[in-house]
């Protein structure tokens, strides 16, 4: 029988925000592909009360509607309240019997989607250099804004390796894709109108950042575990 609890409880376990809790659930559950009938029946809740806690930035459930979402959502209480937020992925221990396969291109394209956070590798005078950099992918390329005089302009003119993954901690499994080619400007008006207009968002680190630096793709690889 379904709980049809629709009143928040005293009893609650908190994030790092309360309004983080809602975008939290609905990212888990469109991830997984699942609708919120389906999320409510796993976890013995009605769809409504699942609608206002995905909602609802006041909605404090308690730790036992916690519970039931987490596993209805094949993750942790922690990890969907935001309190595994300033940890590193990957703190689970490996699964049993994990499946290791390796990526076709297209399934890479696939898991890189439209945009996402990467991390960017290139060698520099001064040595190696990592950073984070928020891209979107346009017909093909990898693409990305920043400002001439941040580290991420030295990728200008060199080749570089752009890396990015997801890891499920709770099901200690994940992918990661690699795109390795060459980074260059990008100069041409037709060309930046059209990043402007096809590129998902704004930098996430803000400010003036008017040069627009792709990855023309010479490689793409990408492997996955599962359990």
């Amino acid at each position: 029988m379904r709980n049809m609890a629709a009143q928040p409880s005293s009893n609650a376990v908190r994030g790092n925000s309360t309004g983080d809790l809602g975008r939290r659930i609905a990212q888990r559950r469109k991830r997984l592909g699942l609708s919120q009938e389906e999320v409510a029946d796993r976890a013995g809740m009605a769809a409504s009360y699942l609608q206002y806690l995905e909602e609802q930035p006041i909605a404090t459930p308690g730790a036992a509607s916690l519970l039931r979402l987490a596993g209805a959502l094949e993750t942790t209480v922690r990890e969907l309240t935001g309190g595994d937020v300033a940890l590193p992925p990957g703190l689970g221990q490996a699964g049993r019997r994990p499946k290791f396969t390796e990526l076709s291109p297209q399934a890479c394209w696939d898991l890189l989607s439209t945009h996402g956070v990467g991390r960017l590798a290139v060698t520099t005078p001064s040595g190696p250099l990592i950073l984070p950099v928020n891209y979107s992918v346009v017909e093909g390329l990898i693409v990305f804004r920043t400002h001439p005089h941040t580290a991420l302009a030295q990728t200008l003119g060199c080749q570089v390796a752009c890396e990015v993954d997801h890891i499920d901690g709770a099901l200690s499994q994940g992918w990661s894709v690699l795109v390795c080619g060459p980074a260059s400007c990008v100069t041409d008006p037709d060309s930046v109108r059209l990043l402007k207009e096809r590129a998902y968002s704004e930098p996430w680190p803000g400010g003036q950042r008017d040069m627009w630096i792709r990855i023309n793709p010479l490689s793409v690889t990408g492997r996955r575990i599962t359990v």
